[in-house]
């Protein structure tokens, strides 16, 4: 673009905007930050501000768009919101300095995952940003978290162990090369493309090892791992160029083991409602009912846990006994109620070290250091390892703190470049101009009142004038009266003006005072945030050792109110649980909630769940699934006993929808979410099959689930909750020794169904369809067709040999019934050679089908 006839503003910012093609740019013009062409046009679209005009170009009036400077974060949020990255240019010489336009230059990037202004950001939420690389076999993930200068990496096997890590810290912004093949599997996240030689491990070492100052990167375990160093290193280079500052929380890295968390894939974090319901919103979730944290940095913590269970059980148990501690001592409130006053620390160390505090950082930060003494006489006596080591890493800062408060006024404005942030007697220069400043008219007239004196002359009189300044005015007949150190500056017609060494000394101070005064505590300021940068590490580490005790305090104050009860974690093959309870539906519950028992372990491994539809099968499930995750996280749980083994994964299948932006149907997101078990659960894992072959016709469905829960059963041997309606498949207790038969039960009173919500041994003898469809709503006209219908079944050739399976259909004509099912039986029996894998005994499955058919051959309708 031609820069002939712009005006030299307009050519600066051509100048900068060509090196940020891609990124919208606020130019700082005095109090507003200005976009200009396709920016201000992008930029009007999307924050619906006016779109004016400034000048020409080739005879066509140049777009501009504008927000004001003190209000730029809401706009930046939006922005930021709707995907947008935004490059802050700033004014960096005050306005007249030079002919030339101001110096200006870019400061900061703003993208989706580099956000640390609390107005940018969700306080209860981490915002990091990942990157993704892959250069043989392996898959690399990295992620920052700016906030708290965490720097992670961990290597995959396949992309849907990535997919399940990324669900769990849900990245704001993903950086990949632009040549890779992971955006279209990634689509539901934010990617930043980069050029592929941003990956390049040469240069990424060497950034690496510069930032952590060591020769090599042998001391964090990835000396040789070349897709974690590319990974790494490409996403520290993207923080540190959209900062523009040196990151000096960002200090070390750690190299992850997925091995330390207990796994649990997307679709079981859904399922179980871990972080989100059903419907998409944070309600209602186990999350929003652990989370009464304190502060925000606890919060984030707490989500944290929830998300990242352990499967360290020494760290489990740690935590188990701080909770147990902090309720024997009854000392969780007091701390609670000290933590509500300490702020987020965390955030306000990350601006520090990123040279971007605000002076209420400064304050809040000030106000949390002063607090920290009582904080540790609180919880001195707690008799807890853990909360031990929480108290040795909250250190004391009364040097910061006595520093914070001599600096810092009580309640400081927003920004710096209004002043008013020094506090009066930190710097006697300051004070000096802020006092001509406030106090001019009283040493005017301290000087008047001096000079009078000194000459006798009475009327002489001191005075201003924007174009001569300060003076001393006497009258003409008495000027020859004036002392040798006057010097004459006008003369009027009645009067002759003069000026002293003095009087021109604070004429000099004053007419630039509030420059000097402001640019003073800019440099004051600014001195004060580098000595706080000498403290970031220690500072960053005690924010998160309270934001730690936050959670602590926050699962005891959970356990005492809730009623629940710690559980008792063993390296066995076992889940054991008294009088269990779903945390979240009791929470919504107006009536009190059924607990109910489980006892599964290697011995009695499966339990087949029959019952009636909204009889509380996937609660009962869901419930034994959420104390397991509960117990991970070093929570006290729902039940009055729980011993939980030694277990290494959580699977769930509830439920399903279509997949429309993938083209999956409901039914093959259910088999997605079914091989997936199959080809990845052990015997320490926990499986929940709700209803799996519903999504089909039902000879192809009782065969797959058939066939499935024989595989775990016989090859697997998870500790599975298996819930059906297929009653068929209630027969495996007979084949196989460690499946149970179980169902929840329910009456008939009065033509009308009564869900008892309890756990019973043995299978169902009824369904109670038509009951449940009368409960939800469906017309009586068709609930008495239905019915009769039903009679009709159940008296033709269909009907079972015994037991009341109303609702059911059975599969054979009864003629021919006990023949077919023992071929299919002899079919399925080939699943149990041990040389059978899972994904195998799939392929069995259409023997079945094939089998299925050949019996329905023979059906004879009773006419």
């Amino acid at each position: 673009m031609s820069k002939a006839g712009y005006t030299p503003g307009i050519k600066q910012y051509l100048d900068i905007k060509s090196e940020f093609p891609d990124v919208l740019l606020f130019y700082q013009m005095g109090d507003f930050y200005e976009l200009f062409f396709e920016d201000a046009i992008k930029a009007s679209e999307l924050l619906d501000i006016t779109l004016t005009s400034r000048g020409q170009a080739d005879g066509e009036p140049i777009p501009m768009a504008g927000v004001p400077q003190h209000a730029s974060a809401q706009y930046l949020a939006r922005l930021v919101k709707a995907g947008q990255s935004v490059a802050i240019c700033e004014q960096l010489e005050a306005a007249g300095s030079s002919k030339s336009p101001v110096k200006r230059g870019v400061t900061r990037i703003i993208t989706p995952g580099t956000l640390t202004d609390d107005e940018l950001l969700i306080g209860q939420r981490d915002s990091q940003i990942a990157a993704i690389c892959k250069i043989s076999e392996n898959y690399a993930l990295a992620n920052i978290n700016l906030t708290s200068g965490e720097f992670v990496v961990e290597e995959f096997d396949t992309i849907s162990d990535i997919k399940a890590e990324l669900s769990r810290i849900n990245p704001a912004e993903i950086l990949l090369a632009d040549d890779s093949t992971l955006k279209d599997q990634l689509k539901q996240f934010r990617i930043s493309l980069q050029a592929p030689w941003v990956f390049d491990i040469d240069t990424t070492y060497r950034d690496l090892c510069r930032q952590f100052k060591v020769q090599n990167l042998q001391g964090f375990g990835i000396e040789n791992m070349p897709e974690a160093i590319a990974a790494a290193g490409a996403l520290f280079a993207y923080v540190q160029n959209t900062q523009r500052a040196e990151l000096l929380h960002i200090n070390s890295i750690r190299l992850k083991s997925n091995r330390d968390i207990l796994q649990i894939d997307p679709q079981s974090l859904r399922n179980l409602e871990i972080e989100t319901n059903l419907a998409g919103s944070s309600k209602n979730t186990l999350l929003s009912i652990l989370d009464k944290t304190a502060t925000a940095m606890g919060s984030r913590m707490l989500r944290k846990f929830v998300l990242n269970p352990l499967t360290n059980h020494k760290k489990i148990n740690l935590r188990l006994q701080a909770v147990q501690s902090l309720i024997d001592a009854d000392g969780f409130m007091a701390v609670n109620a000290l933590l509500k006053q300490i702020g987020d620390t965390e955030r306000i160390m990350a601006r520090i070290a990123l040279g971007s505090a605000k002076p209420r950082d400064l304050a809040k930060l000030r106000d949390a250091l002063n607090l920290l003494p009582e904080l540790q006489r609180q919880i001195d006596s707690i008799v807890s390892t853990h909360i031990k080591r929480l108290k040795d890493k909250i250190t004391n800062f009364p040097q910061i703190a006595k520093l914070l408060s001599q600096a810092i006024v009580a309640n400081p404005p927003v920004v710096i470049r209004d002043g008013g942030v020094i506090k009066p007697g930190f710097d006697s220069r300051l004070d000096e101009l802020r006092d001509i400043q406030n106090n001019a008219g009283e040493l005017l007239q301290k000087i008047e009142s001096q000079e009078k004196k000194r000459t006798g002359i009475s009327n002489l009189r001191v005075g201003f004038n924007r174009i001569h300044g300060f003076y001393i005015e006497i009258s003409r007949r008495q000027s020859n009266e004036v002392p040798a150190d006057y010097i004459r500056r006008q003369t009027l017609k009645g009067s002759e003006r003069f000026i002293t060494p003095e009087l021109k000394e604070y004429e000099t101070k004053a007419l630039s005072a509030k420059e000097q005064a402001l640019a003073l505590e800019k440099t004051l300021y600014l001195a004060l945030i580098k000595d706080l940068q000498k403290n970031v590490s220690e500072l960053i580490t005690s924010s998160q050792a309270i934001a730690k005790l936050d959670v602590i305090c926050t699962l005891a104050e959970r356990a005492v109110n809730l009623n629940f009860n710690p559980p008792q974690i063993t390296t066995a093959t076992e889940i054991k649980i008294t009088n269990g309870r779903h945390p979240i539906v009791e929470s919504v519950l107006e009536d009190k909630f059924i607990p109910n028992d489980i006892d599964l372990d290697s011995m009695n491994s499966m339990l087949i769940i029959t019952g009636p539809n909204m009889g509380g099968k996937s609660t009962y499930m869901r419930q034994i699934a959420l104390i397991v995750h509960m117990a991970h996280i070093g929570s006290f749980v729902p039940a009055d006993e729980a011993v939980i083994g030694k277990i290494d994964k959580i699977f769930t299948r509830i439920g399903a929808a279509d997949d429309l932006a993938s083209g999956n149907s409901t039914f093959m997101v259910e088999m997605h979410e079914t091989a997936n078990i199959l080809n990845n659960a052990t015997n320490n894992s926990l499986v929940l099959m709700d209803e799996i072959g519903r999504g089909t016709g039902t000879f192809d469905g009782l065969a797959i689930a058939r066939a499935s829960a024989m595989t775990i059963a016989d090859k697997i041997k998870s500790l599975t909750l298996f819930s059906t309606h297929y009653f068929e498949l209630t027969g495996l207790a007979a084949e196989y020794s460690n499946v149970k038969n179980v169902h929840l039960d329910a009456v008939e009173y009065k033509n009308q169904i009564v869900f008892l919500h309890t756990v019973k041994p043995g299978p169902a003898n009824r369904s109670y369809g038509l009951q449940v469809a009368a409960l939800a709503g469906v017309p009586q006209v068709v609930i008495q067709l239905a019915a009769k219908q039903l009679a009709e079944l159940e008296s033709n050739s269909f009907a079972a040999k015994s037991g009341d399976h109303s609702g059911q259909i059975p599969l054979f004509a009864q003629d021919k019934q006990n023949e077919n099912m023992e071929k299919i039986l002899a079919v399925l029996k080939k699943i149990n050679p041990d040389d059978l894998t899972p994904k195998e005994a799939l392929d069995v499955v259409y023997e079945v089908l094939a089998e299925i058919s050949k019996a329905q051959l023979h059906y004879q309708p009773v006419r």
